[in-house]
């Protein structure tokens, strides 16, 4: 990714595949895109207390994974957060 793709506007091909991703996802958690559009923007809002990420890149997943305990398959969150800058917080 070159420096200009950082100032370029998201086509509305972007912004549909963004969107088409957070039905997928809310699909598999069995949770309203309202609700997971929700998390994600919390998630935003908590990270970016603590550094400075790129919001549009960020990347939320609801997959299976096999439990720590072998009780089966349980529903796991993955966020992939492009992080700019971290902040040094001073005391």
């Amino acid at each position: 990714m070159g420096l200009m793709d950082l100032f370029r506007k998201k086509s509305s091909g972007d912004i549909a595949k963004d969107r088409l991703k957070l039905l997928l996802v809310s699909d598999r958690a069995s949770c309203s895109p309202e609700i997971m559009e929700q998390i994600k923007n919390d998630i935003i809002e908590v990270i970016s207390k603590y550094m400075d990420i790129d919001p549009q890149g960020l990347d939320i997943q609801i997959t299976e994974t096999e439990s720590e305990s072998g009780n089966g398959v349980v529903p796991a969150l993955f966020a992939n957060i492009p992080i700019k800058d971290l902040r040094h917080r001073t005391k």
